[in-house]
């Protein structure tokens, strides 16, 4: 069982329609994804909170 890992927040710019764009990635590592106990599934709809007091994201499924 891992339930923690080192992921990355990477910034991943695009073009559509001639603007440049910006789109923001969170990288879970493998081995924590497909552990059994992790919430989510591939391609799922997860909602993102700012918990500014903790200085921390939240992220849950939505």
């Amino acid at each position: 069982m891992v339930n923690k890992g080192r992921g990355r927040f990477i910034n991943r710019p695009t073009k559509t329609g001639g603007k440049k764009y910006d789109k923001f990635f969170i990288y879970v590592p493998t081995e924590v994804a497909r552990d059994s106990a992790f919430p989510l599934g591939e391609g799922e709809e997860v909602e993102i909170k700012i918990d500014e007091k903790n200085e921390r994201i939240l992220v849950e499924s939505s």
